[in-house]
Order: structure tokens, then C-alpha cells, then sequence
């Protein structure tokens, strides 16, 4: 019994009331779950989160954790009520004192201590109880007698008068011990009834607080590699960048050099050749034949197409106007490293390798052969004489050989056209006879059904339908068993998210085909 002392101990400290549904922070600090949560929204907007208590920090939301112990603690100590010591009912003939009664007589309807016990009469009618302050409903209302019997037929206490010759007479009837007894064990069939319900309640809190636990991890996990994916990402295209911007300013100088060189040559030859012109003007403009044609230089002014002075720097000139300017090649490297990057991240950052998915033959319906990788159902009219045994399918059906009981695992589908099949994953207790086998149709499976190019989703015969138009033949699954998801994702470009379930996965799952007039193939990895 906790004393009024240590009471306080079971206060939370936010709301200074006793806990309800108590749960416990990493630091051990315990709150109630309702005042707990609210003082996390509130540091939800600073995004820096502490505990009220001691003021340990956490990088994230930090995960409530029930504690059941001090839950238990609460229920057996403060909602049962404590034994007290004395009834707190007082001996009805002590009138100078209030004296604690110990009995209570039903015929005198009087409470009495030790010492008016001893003087009571022990006659038959004193029926003696534990003491109480309701003594007259203990009694008939009618016959003013004491309550002994009780009518099965009426559900009703009932004295001997009443049974022999009031309302009751006649009626089946039971003494009140003998009820009441009765009464306890149905009641105590019901208790054990609800104890079994609230350990499999509690358990599956538990299960659910430990994939909430999970599922914090994995997204944390997801954060962290796409921040350091996104790191590595802007690193290398800033690397390519500095690379191509490096060779692209390289290229500039040596092309500025070659120009520049050119330029000079040009330049000096554009002088000799006004040296020239202004020379020939002054022969043409002398009228004196003798002297032009003795002029010592005339021999050198020959037509000037005739001269090869130009080759060395023609050949310069076409190439400038003829190609590019830069060389193409580095940056064509860079940007192919770039695509391969690219490339890495579309094909996605989430999914670990691609499950070997094998078909069982021994389950595939006998309107289903089945290719010899085992990878390729295809539905026929023609019968396959297969031996039909409990686990062969009676419709359309075959299901993988390997099962999954954990990890996160996907595998990729191509179908022949849109006429009527459908994909999912099932237990291998599914039933292989009826309608009901139908992936999709039972509790047992889940399912992507495609018809006349739409989707939908089916469990337990519940239908999800996809509002999305699919234009691709080729799908993928992806199963994380411990966060129980079962997602479906069209393989286009870019690849499209279509729906996920959630579900507590208790059996090994396989996957499964259903195929009418069109044929799935699993692809490789």
C-alpha cells in the first residue's frame, strides 16, 4: 500500500495529477502521455526538443515509451480502493462517545462496538453483518424482512415472505450466498475474458510503439543518407563544374595565344604591304620611263597572288571558322558523369537489391504454364495434366517458392497487355479452392489488380481504386515486413508511386500471380 508520503511520487510533474497513461522519455523521467505530447508540439516550431524534468536534449522527437510497470502501480494502488483500518462507522449506542462498531445487527438495524456485542441477543432473527449505514436495504421494502433469498426468475433479493406468499411465490429461488457465488464466477469467467483481451491490447500497443520506434529510425536513417547523398551529389557537379570551367579557360588562353601570334604576323605583313603600295604609287606617279625602269625593287613588287606568304596563316583562319571554338570532348566526359549520377539516384535510394523470385510449379494452376527460369506465368486454354494436389491452385494462380519473414525486399513485373491480371503478395495458408482464393479476395493477401488500363488495390475483398491512368507494362512491389507496408509503384519515367497498405504481417509472405488472357514476366534484377 503506498503511503501518503510517497504519493506524490505518482504526480506528473506537468500537470501535478496523478498520471494518466504514464509513459517514460529516454532520460526515465515519466509523464502522462496527454501533457507530454503537448509540451513536444510546442517545441515541435524551435525544433530543438527536452525533457520538462531534467533538461536533457534530444536531436529529435524523442519516442514516448508506456510504462506499464507504473501504469499497473496506478490501477492496484489508487483506482482499487485502500483497506482501511476502521469502517469509520460508529456503535449506535454510544451516544457520549463515538465508539467504532465492529457488527451490525439487520433486525434491530443497529451498529454495535465490542462491548454492545456481547450483550446482544443471540437470537435467531439478530442476523449479524459486517458493519454498514444502509442496514434497511438489507431488508424488504414490503415485508420488512431480512433479505435471504434470491429470485432467478425476476433477478431480485427477496425475504421468506415474499417467496412463500407475495409476488415471487412459486418462482425459482436460490439462497443469496449461492447466487452470489454463481454470480462471481461468471463474473470472474468475464474478468478472465478481459485480462487475456488487454494483454493482447497491451501487446499490440507494444508491437505498434516498436514499428513507431522502427519507422523513427528508418526515417532517420533515410535522412541521413539522402543528406549525405545530396552532399556527395553537390560536391561532384561542383567538381565537374570547377573541371569543365578549368578546361574551358585553358582552352581560351591557348586559343587567346595562338590568336594573339597571328595577329602580330598579320600586322607586319599589313606594314610591308603599305610599304609596297606607297612605293608602287610613287613609280606610277614618275614621268621619267628610264628611271622605273631602273628602280633597283621593281623585281620584288610582283602580283601579289602569286605569293605563298598567306598558307601560313589561311590554313589557321579556316580552321576558326570551320570548327569549334573549344574542345568538346572534356565537357562531353563531364556531362556523361553527370547523367551517371543522375542515374544512381533515379533508380532509387530506398530499395535494396531486387528479391530472386522464383515461381513454384507445384502450386501454378493447371491453366498456367510455366516457363522454364520459372519466371514467366502465361495463361492458355489448354489444360497442363498437372496432378492436382492441396497445394496447387484451382484458378489462375501460381505463387513464388520463396517466402519472406523479414527485411526489405522488391521485385519487378512486365505484363503482355492490360486484359485482366493482378500482382500482390500472400501467406502460404491462403486457400487454393473458390473464389475466395482469389489474391486479393481473403485476409490472407494483397493485391494490384489491372483492367482495361486502370488500377486498384484489393484486401479481404475491400477494393481501393486508383485514380491515377497506367500507361506502363511493368510495375514494382516493394515489401519492409517489420513496418508492415506493401507498396505498388508504376516503372515509368520517372517511376510513380500508385498506393500502400499497412497491415502486422504474421505468416511468411510470397508473392503471387494472377494471369486471365495475358501473360506476367518477373524481371531480372
Amino acid at each position: 500500500m503506498a503511503s501518503a508520503d510517497h504519493r506524490d511520487e505518482l504526480d506528473c510533474s506537468i500537470c501535478l495529477s496523478t498520471y494518466t497513461d504514464p509513459v517514460m522519455l529516454r532520460c526515465g523521467h515519466n509523464f502522462c502521455r496527454v501533457c507530454i505530447d503537448r509540451v513536444l508540439d510546442t517545441q515541435d516550431e524551435s525544433g530543438v526538443y527536452s525533457c520538462p524534468e531534467c533538461r536533457e536534449d534530444f536531436r529529435e522527437r524523442p519516442a514516448l515509451i508506456r510504462n506499464i510497470a507504473l501504469r499497473n502501480i496506478m490501477e492496484n494502488v489508487l483506482i482499487t480502493p485502500q483497506p482501511q483500518t476502521e469502517t469509520g462507522i460508529c456503535c449506535t449506542y454510544c451516544v457520549d462517545s463515538p465508539v467504532p462498531a465492529v457488527r451490525s445487527c439487520l433486525h434491530c438495524e443497529a451498529s454495535l462496538c465490542e462491548k454492545h456485542l456481547r450483550a446482544h441477543s443471540k437470537s435467531p432473527e439478530h442476523v449479524l453483518s459486517d458493519p454498514s449505514t444502509s442496514l434497511e436495504k438489507r431488508k424488504c421494502s414490503v415485508h420488512k424482512k431480512i433479505l435471504e433469498y434470491y429470485c432467478t426468475e425476476d433477478a431480485a433479493c427477496i425475504c421468506v415472505s415474499c417467496s412463500l406468499a407475495g409476488e415471487h411465490r412459486g418462482h425459482r429461488v436460490e439462497m443469496l450466498d449461492e447466487a452470489s457465488e454463481k454470480d462471481k464466477k461468471k463474473l470472474r469467467n468475464v474478468l478472465q475474458k478481459l485480462i487475456k483481451k488487454r494483454q493482447e491490447t497491451e501487446e499490440r500497443v507494444r508491437r505498434l510503439e516498436e514499428c513507431w520506434k522502427k519507422a523513427q529510425e528508418k526515417a532517420s536513417g533515410k535522412v541521413k543518407r539522402v543528406t549525405a547523398l545530396c552532399t556527395d551529389i553537390r560536391r561532384r557537379v561542383n567538381d565537374l563544374e570547377k573541371k569543365v570551367l578549368s578546361e574551358i579557360s585553358r582552352q581560351e588562353k591557348e586559343e587567346s595565344l595562338s590568336l594573339s601570334a597571328l595577329i602580330h604576323q598579320l600586322e607586319i605583313k599589313k606594314d610591308e604591304l603599305s610599304r609596297k603600295m606607297r612605293h608602287i604609287e610613287e613609280l606610277c606617279n614618275m614621268t621619267d620611263p628610264l628611271t622605273v625602269l631602273q628602280e633597283p625593287d621593281t623585281g620584288d613588287l610582283c602580283d601579289p597572288e602569286e605569293e605563298g606568304g598567306d598558307e601560313d596563316t589561311g590554313g589557321h583562319d579556316k580552321q576558326l571558322h570551320d570548327g569549334d571554338d573549344l574542345d568538346v570532348a572534356v565537357i562531353s566526359h563531364t556531362l556523361h558523369t553527370l547523367r551517371k549520377v543522375i542515374s544512381g539516384i533515379r533508380s532509387g535510394i530506398y530499395v535494396e537489391g531486387p528479391a530472386d523470385i522464383l515461381l513454384d510449379v507445384n502450386t501454378a494452376a493447371n491453366s498456367l504454364p510455366i516457363s522454364d527460369d520459372l519466371k514467366t506465368a502465361t495463361w492458355t486454354l489448354r489444360h497442363q495434366n498437372r496432378p492436382e494436389t492441396a497445394e496447387r491452385f484451382q484458378d489462375n494462380q501460381v505463387m513464388s517458392r520463396r517466402g519472406f519473414t523479414s527485411g526489405r525486399h522488391y521485385w519487378d513485373v512486365e505484363s503482355s497487355n492490360s486484359e485482366n491480371w493482378m500482382v500482390g503478395m500472400c501467406y502460404s495458408s491462403i486457400d487454393r479452392r473458390g473464389q475466395q482464393s482469389v489474391i486479393g479476395n481473403n485476409n490472407k493477401s494483397w493485391s494490384l489488380r489491372r483492367y482495361n488500363n486502370h488500377c486498384s488495390v484489393r484486401h479481404d475483398s475491400n477494393v481501393i481504386r486508383l485514380l491515377n491512368k497506367i500507361s506502363s507494362d511493368r510495375f514494382r512491389i516493394c515489401l519492409d515486413y517489420e513496418a508492415g507496408q506493401l507498396s505498388f509503384y508504376e516503372l515509368c519515367d520517372p517511376i510513380r508511386h500508385l498506393h500502400t497498405v499497412t497491415a502486422i504481417f504474421s505468416e511468411p509472405l510470397h508473392a503471387a500471380l494472377y494471369v486471365y488472357n495475358s501473360s506476367i514476366k518477373i524481371l531480372e534484377g
